[in-house]
């Protein structure tokens, strides 16, 4: 029988953002494992794509693998293509890939993005924006593995000195390099106000 791993806080839900790809470099695999498992062991429920290869596969392995409840959400047509994880606690079929996000974030008490393609970078983008909006409040941890997001971390730095956000737009996400810096982050994160609405407009 499967050992559950131990609570130790109240229950919370982390949204991961991650990649399917089966051939990118191993090491993705592997930090989505990690952090799959560190989560479940904190006691956090992982919200992800449902998806069953690549990042996404090994996160779901590494929850379950140590007791946690992971919660997939997926299309109605990928699931009909059997991308899907058939292992998971809970696994929501939803009609298309706008309600897949807004699913997913809504269940999210904290958003994380490991790397992946253009979907994950629209994930993130979407969270950023809402967080902006007033409209999701959660911290928005970005682990940069081998410096993938550095091209993107730059631009957003170049969007904060080009005016185009305030500069306290830079502190809606957090930026770590390791998956064991996922829940430190997620725990400091000093909150996010929806008042905070009202610097969504750059002065």
């Amino acid at each position: 029988m499967k050992q559950v791993a131990p609570i130790t806080r109240p229950s919370r839900s982390v949204c991961v953002y991650c990649a399917s790809s089966r051939v990118c470099d191993p090491v993705y695999h592997e930090v989505a494992r990690r952090l799959g498992d560190l989560l479940a062991r904190d006691g956090c429920v992982v919200v992800y794509g449902g998806g069953g290869a690549g990042s996404m596969g090994a996160l779901a392995e590494g929850a379950l693998g140590a007791g946690g409840r992971v919660v997939g959400v997926i299309p109605r047509f990928m699931q009909e293509l059997e991308w899907g994880h058939a292992g998971l606690s809970e696994l929501h079929v939803v009609e298309d890939m706008r309600t897949r996000k807004h699913e997913m974030l809504s269940r999210a008490s904290a958003v994380v993005a490991l790397a992946g393609g253009c979907g994950t970078f629209e994930e993130l983008m979407e969270a950023i924006t809402l967080k902006r909006l007033g409209l999701f409040l959660g911290p928005i941890v970005i682990v940069n593995t081998a410096g993938y997001y550095d091209p993107l971390i730059e631009q957003f730095r170049r969007a904060i000195d080009g005016r185009f956000m305030n500069l306290v737009h830079g502190g809606m996400w957090k930026v770590v390099s390791e998956p064991e810096e996922v829940i430190p982050a997620i725990d400091s994160d000093g909150g996010w106000d929806a008042a905070r609405i009202a610097e969504a407009v750059v002065r």
